[in-house]
């Protein structure tokens, strides 16, 4: 599976420990993450996950992208909760998450549901309408 991890600045703390809890899992994937995200992943479990430009450089529109183009198939953002810090990139990163029904977590809890379901297998489905898979199953029109 293809995860993108995105971590405001108030989050990036929390970020690095959810990624060192999860370390095992998630070594088993591909990773990327936003600039000073992927520095604080690599510093603190090792993982390398692809680098992409920091958020406010374009990162986010990196992901948004890949999204588009179904090459992300999970998305790990812990958002800052301040009322004034959600930005336009932020609500059209969530936008096409679900417009790709790419699963979400936002917070520690649903990441925690996510990665785990992602480990029993449960997001398997994602392989089929990922083009990159080799398990991808083509819609055909009539």
């Amino acid at each position: 599976m293809y995860i993108a991890i995105i971590a405001d600045d108030r989050k990036k703390e929390l970020m690095a420990q959810f990624c060192i809890a999860y370390c095992g899992i998630l070594a088993k994937h591909h990773l990327y993450a936003t600039g000073t995200t992927g520095n604080y992943i690599r510093a603190a479990t090792g993982l390398q996950p692809e680098r992409l430009l920091s958020g406010e450089h374009g990162g986010t529109q990196q992901v948004i992208s890949r999204i588009a183009y179904d090459e992300i198939d999970m998305l790990i953002f812990f958002r800052d909760t301040a009322p004034d810090a959600m930005l336009e990139d932020d609500a059209n990163l969530l936008r096409m998450c679900d417009a790709h029904n790419v699963p979400v977590a936002t917070n520690m809890a649903t990441a925690e549901i996510l990665v785990r379901a992602l480990d029993r297998g449960d997001l398997d489905w994602r392989e089929i309408v990922n083009p990159h898979s080799d398990k991808y199953i083509p819609i055909k029109s009539k």
